[in-house]
């Protein structure tokens, strides 16, 4: 007996466009009960994990902050997973982006000029698009499998940055903890508005969204990447080449990590640490896939996961629970968009194994 999934022909719009939200509320029930096992009371749990942080205007601003990377993150995943290249280490692009863009003021930090931080931003997002090239360069070139390699890269990324901030980048008057010297002002992504922290990383992140979506509508290459995704022999049957397509859909994803990682970096901290990120590169994936693939989708998913980790932030403390209830959400979140699009696009069949020997007999 074995278990096989068979394609469903003529799925509704309505089911496609409700299975983010279906999943989205079946996670809110099962961190219902989980709130309940823990003791707590459910509603005002959810309350303090999902509404509480939307009642201040400085949490707004934390929240776009949160929401940035993830978009920037996810946007370029989607144009990777639609032309069916599977990028796992936009964390490790976002780390390598946030050092490239960083060697200008950790090595020049008396450096002032209005064009500081323009090659800052340009150097991120080539240091996250020559990163993502190691996967696609092995990939083209020797059929390697990119979710392997760029997932290892990450650590190898992460270990790079723990070395520099603890070493040669140390700041030597900064007490010995392992960080490098704050960025002088020119090197700081300014704040969009007088009343919050939120950066103009926001802005690219949203700016980024709208070009992808332009860009998979209403250009050739949008096309490209679609057939490609669908069918590699039917695009080359049009004349479309996958190992381009690898090279473009995985420099694109790793130049948009490294500009969220230098915005990070350069608005959101003002120096280099060991840890920058709580997992966005990750997250980003969550975010691709809720959002549909499709880059304004992604815009309004960021926003949800980005209120999961302000929300965790409040819920530790007012309701007094683990940090790790963030990443249980963003788990279960998901857990329920693949399975509910699995079982809207695909039907469950049980073969016994005697009648796949009977029919393969009668054919």
């Amino acid at each position: 007996m074995r278990i096989e999934l068979e394609k469903r022909a003529g799925v509704s719009r309505l089911f496609t466009f409700l299975s983010p939200l279906l999943a989205l509320v079946l996670t809110l029930l099962v961190g219902a009960v989980m709130f309940a096992m823990l003791g707590k009371n459910p509603a005002h749990a959810l309350y303090a994990f999902f509404v509480e942080p939307l009642l201040e205007v400085w949490s707004l601003h934390e929240l776009a902050i949160k929401a940035a990377p993830l978009i920037l993150i996810g946007v370029g995943l989607s144009i990777c997973y639609r032309s069916n290249n599977w990028n796992i280490g936009a964390e490790g692009q976002f780390t390598i982006g946030a050092i490239t863009g960083s060697i200008l003021p950790v090595l020049y930090p008396d450096w002032h000029s209005p064009l500081l931080l323009p090659l800052m931003l340009v150097m991120g997002a080539l240091g996250g698009a020559l990163y993502a090239g190691i996967p696609a360069l092995l990939k083209t070139k020797f059929n390697t499998n990119e979710i392997l390699v760029s997932l290892m890269l990450v650590y190898v990324a992460q270990l790079f940055l723990d070395w520099l901030t603890r070493g040669i980048w140390r700041d030597p008057g900064g007490y010995n903890f392992p960080q490098t010297k704050p960025f002088n002002d020119s090197a700081v992504l300014p704040e969009m508005l007088a009343s919050g922290r939120a950066h103009w990383g926001f802005v690219f992140a949203i700016v980024a969204a709208i070009a992808l979506w332009f860009m998979m509508r209403h250009m050739l290459k949008g096309f490209e990447v679609t057939v490609l995704g669908q069918s590699a022999r039917a695009g080359r049957f049009a004349g479309f080449s996958s190992s381009r397509m690898v090279w473009f859909s995985l420099l694109l994803s790793g130049a948009l990590a490294g500009l969220a990682g230098i915005s990070e970096a350069s608005g959101s901290i003002g120096h280099l640490q060991p840890s920058i990120s709580p997992g966005y590169g990750f997250t980003a994936i969550i975010v691709a896939f809720l959002g549909r693939l499709n880059p304004l989708g992604i815009i309004l998913s960021g926003l949800v996961l980005a209120l999961t980790y302000l929300g965790g932030e409040a819920a530790q403390l007012s309701i007094g629970v683990s940090d790790k209830v963030t990443r249980v959400f963003q788990g279960l979140m998901l857990f329920f968009v693949l399975s509910c699009d699995t079982l809207i696009f695909y039907r469950i069949k049980v073969v016994f194994a005697g009648k796949a020997h009977h029919k393969q007999g009668a054919a």
